[in-house]
């Protein structure tokens, strides 16, 4: 399984980025995706994920402001942010869960990473 995300950057607190994670190796409906972020001097938390049944879990402090949202015939995943806050920033990854874990908060589940894309909110 192999994971590229793409679409971080610099935006102004109140706006809004859309991230993608493009995966290739196992389809959608097989695996649970999940966005992670990590901020400097922070351990990484969960920010959301998709079961591969497409029920999702989204972390308290991105509730009502990001959704996670799939592209089948790309097999990619979207993370669309609003609502920007400079709490917000920190690299964000996406991961592949291949075996169906519980626990899909901890990081320890996903077996698949993609590389990490910076994203900067300014106030």
């Amino acid at each position: 399984v192999q994971l590229q995300a793409c679409g971080g950057g610099l935006v102004q607190a109140g706006g809004s980025l859309r991230l993608s994670c493009a995966v290739s190796g196992r389809t959608l409906n097989s695996i649970t995706l999940a966005w992670f972020r990590q901020a400097p001097g922070k351990e990484r938390e969960l920010v959301v994920a998709r079961r591969w049944s497409g029920s999702t879990y989204y972390a308290d402090s991105v509730k009502g402001r990001f959704t996670i949202s799939k592209d089948s015939a790309k097999n990619t995943v979207h993370l669309q942010m609003n609502s920007l806050k400079p709490e917000d920033t920190a690299v964000y990854y996406c991961a592949a869960d291949t075996r169906r874990s519980v626990a899909i908060a901890a990081a320890t589940s996903y077996d698949f990473w993609g590389q990490g894309t910076l994203v900067t909110v300014s106030s």
